[in-house]
């Protein structure tokens, strides 16, 4: 089965990454491309693009026409789905097939037994796989149905999606009336997400690890594993580090969950690259979860253990090609931790966040061991329309501990300006005691997250911070303050709530002695802090990269400056930390952005839900509408008792960041005299 041009039916960092593949092996490529995605790294990378619709993903990158009319138009005689929008959706597939393109992936019929998460399990209890306690459901089940099979089961309680993945259509329940409303969350986000409402009851095992196993499959009927992957550290159940092998899974356990997967992908005609999820309780029992049917997002920490090429492997079975090695052939070398660098503020519950990339410059040491998987580029507006996942840093090493610090390195020496993400916290993470002793649970982070955990408190600027953005706003002016004057002077910084000041006093020689004054009380830092004197001086400032010393240390940092309403802001990157940093003007606005009386939009999104009309009485913390961006609902609800006095949108439109959504007509507090 022979095919010479592939077209891509993905976008971002699998679009590149097949792109870099099949150009290695000879193949011509095709991308394609929504109205938002014009001007992507993907586009410009692949041999020639075909625009498909719109910016939303129900408007191109789901439709199977599109993909199809544009394999025609181009001449491609393949397909590669990547991973997520059509990657596991068997009609697809199988369109792909009639059409008489080549899909590269499994069959429509394994991607159907496996594509139903309930249907998947009881092929898998047919196998002998084991899979934990729980209801399967039927299409027919409303919710009383559900509610009286999970009161048999007993809590806790995951309701799941039958259909789908990417840990969305999911929901908790810990006691009997949780049930109702995570059946209705569960099913109202599968609906979205999938078109699908049917969903199951699984037994949840908590404090459990989740581990992967990827197996590939060939035409020929053999089937291998490439060993475990620990993907437990995640939040709300979306994953945030993976790591190969897994420092909890000994070899009797990697040979038994390995003969499991191969035995899973077996019983539906597996081909080519899956991945079977297990869980792992605190015994060591591992049960079946689902088996994802496409490359998963964390193959690359496989091919850096096993030195192996997996998109490659996908190319070669769809050609028809055996599998390049049997499974005594296969060799694990070190350790590979991936982290996923999400557009998200993990200090803020993990708000998905859009903007432009004002910087970016993912350069990779030769011999470090580092891989950056990336369709990013400079100058590149990150929409709410997709995945909030714009890059993945990983790090290969002898072992854990030499994978963990090689990780920390490249994440602070990889920054994006111009947009909040979550570099740090995934430093930080990495350094959690929890996870350098491998005891990390599925659910650690949520938790952290509800005890208001310090890995979860927003950082501060140092005071090296502090002075190298004033720095970078005094070389920014040029002459002015070196040799046509010596008289000190003062300025004042702002970042977020907290505001510091500066006393400075140039001399003739191009340097400056900085004083960073203690903050006042109130002014959002510790009262503890001292003023700070260094002799400071700018030794190059060009293209963003700011080289300075203080006290005879010289550092290095970036600082863009970029004009705004406020003044000139310094975007810093330094020593794995970014702040956005100005002078605050003269003039502050009045306008307080906490106004309980306006509901605004969190993010740039889709109102999905409102469940409010004008006129209506609202009680604190009530429900008022739910905008969702990048695979997350947010709920904005009452911050004062009231009455909707307006509502400016309705489900289904599309809102841009701070955009006021309704008004409500504050309740007077003050009591009667």
């Amino acid at each position: 089965m022979t095919f010479s041009k592939i077209l891509i039916a993905n976008r971002g960092e699998i679009a590149c990454r097949v792109i870099r593949t099949a150009r290695s092996l000879g193949y011509a490529t095709v991308a394609v491309f929504s109205d938002a995605d014009r001007q992507a790294l993907h586009v410009r990378q692949a041999d020639s693009a075909v625009h498909i619709g719109g910016a939303s993903a129900a408007d191109s990158y789901l439709r199977i026409d599109a993909m199809l009319d544009a394999a025609r138009r181009s001449g491609a005689d393949a397909v590669h789905p990547g991973y997520g929008f059509l990657s596991e959706n068997p009609d697809f597939a199988q369109a792909c097939l009639d059409a008489g393109l080549v899909f590269i992936g499994p069959p429509p019929a394994a991607m159907r037994a496996m594509g139903d998460k309930a249907l998947a399990k009881r092929r898998m209890q047919d196998a002998g796989v084991p899979c934990a306690a729980g209801y399967l459901g039927t299409p027919e089940d409303d919710d009383a149905a559900l509610i009286a099979q999970g009161l048999k089961l007993g809590f806790p309680l995951l309701v799941k999606a039958t259909a789908g993945g990417g840990g969305r259509g999911m929901r908790r329940a810990d006691a009997a009336h949780d049930l109702p409303g995570a059946i209705e969350g569960a099913r109202r986000e599968a609906l979205s997400a999938f078109g699908n409402g049917s969903l199951m009851l699984e037994r949840l095992i908590d404090n459990g690890r989740h581990i992967e196993i990827q197996v590939f499959a060939d035409q020929q009927g053999h089937a291998v594993h490439l060993g475990e992957r620990d993907c437990t550290a995640q939040r709300r159940r979306q994953k945030v580090i993976e790591e190969a092998p897994s420092p909890i899974v000994h070899p009797a356990q990697r040979a038994s969950m390995g003969a499991d997967a191969v035995a899973a992908a077996l019983a539906v005609g597996y081909q080519g690259a899956g991945t079977v999820e297990f869980i792992v309780d605190a015994q060591g029992q591992h049960y079946f979860l689902e088996m994802n049917t496409r490359l998963q997002v964390e193959h690359p920490v496989t091919e850096l253990i096993t030195g192996l090429d997996l998109v490659e492997w996908q190319l070669r079975v769809a050609a028809g090609e055996p599998l390049p090695l049997a499974q005594a052939d296969i060799r694990f070398t070190g350790h590979a931790i991936e982290a996923r660098l999400y557009a998200e503020d993990p200090y803020a519950g993990f708000a998905p966040q859009t903007g432009q990339v004002l910087w970016w410059k993912p350069e990779v040491v030769p011999g470090s061991g580092v891989r950056i998987d990336h369709g990013l580029q400079e100058g590149d507006t990150v929409s709410p329309y997709y995945d909030a996942m714009v890059a993945k840093v990983i790090a290969h090493g002898r072992d854990r501990g030499d994978a963990i610090r090689r990780l920390r390195a490249a994440l602070a020496h990889t920054p994006i300006l111009g947009l909040r993400n979550n570099s740090r916290f995934l430093a930080d993470l990495l350094a959690q005691p929890d996870f350098a002793n491998a005891q990390m649970t599925t659910t650690r982070i949520d938790e952290w997250a509800q005890q208001g955990a310090s890995v979860l408190q927003a950082p501060q600027p140092s005071d090296t911070a502090w002075l190298a953005a004033a720095l970078a706003l005094l070389a920014a002016q040029g002459q002015s303050w070196r040799s046509d004057s010596v008289a000190a002077f003062d300025m004042g910084l702002q970042c977020g709530e907290q505001l510091r000041r500066l006393r400075l006093h140039p001399d003739r020689h191009g340097g400056v002695a900085m004083t960073l004054l203690a903050p006042a009380v109130g002014e959002g830092a510790p009262e503890s802090l001292a003023p700070m004197q260094v002799q400071a001086s700018v030794l190059s400032f060009e293209a963003g990269q700011l080289r300075f010393a203080l006290n005879g240390v010289v550092q290095s940092a970036v600082a863009l400056l970029v004009g705004a309403q406020n003044g000139t802001q310094v975007h810093l990157a330094l020593g794995g930390d970014c702040f956005v940093i100005h002078e605050p003007s003269a003039f502050p606005t009045t306008l307080s952005a906490q106004d309980p009386g306006r509901a605004r939009a969190p993010v740039a999104g889709k109102v999905s839900r409102v469940l409010v009309a004008a006129g209506d009485a609202v009680v604190l913390g009530q429900q008022l509408l739910c905008v969702e961006a990048m695979k997350m609902e947010m709920w904005l609800c009452a911050q004062a008792p009231g009455t909707v006095s307006a509502l400016h949108v309705q489900s289904g439109d599309q809102v841009e960041s701070g955009a006021l959504l309704a008004e409500i007509a504050v309740a007077d507090a003050t009591p009667a005299q």
